[in-house]
């Protein structure tokens, strides 16, 4: 019995201290993405989706690529860019999902 009393204490604190889910951010800049000079002559478009987290100080602390049309084409402007994005100090495991458009 005491066991499981720990153990929904331990779970409750645990629910306490989390961040939320979808804390609200607010962004401060936007950086758009460089137009990759090889698709550009090549008269390439398409789309990269990315997945962001951001710190209590309010930086992209990690990007991860979730979709890309063409692959192997955009991602690393767009990562490049959503990494120079600031947002509101607070948002400590914030999480941003964004479609960033490549078109000529």
């Amino acid at each position: 019995m005491r066991h499981s009393i720990l153990f929904a204490a331990t779970t409750v604190l645990a629910l306490l201290l989390a961040p939320p889910a979808h804390a609200e951010l607010k962004q401060i800049t936007r950086v758009e993405p460089v137009y990759p000079p090889a698709a550009a002559r090549a008269g390439t478009s398409g789309f990269v989706e990315v997945e962001f987290t951001v710190d209590a100080a309010g930086k992209v602390a990690t990007v991860s690529v979730v979709n890309a049309k063409p692959t192997r084409t955009f991602e690393t402007a767009a990562v490049k860019a959503v990494k120079q994005w600031t947002f509101a100090p607070g948002a400590d495991g914030g999480r941003g999902k964004v479609r960033l458009d490549f078109s000529l």
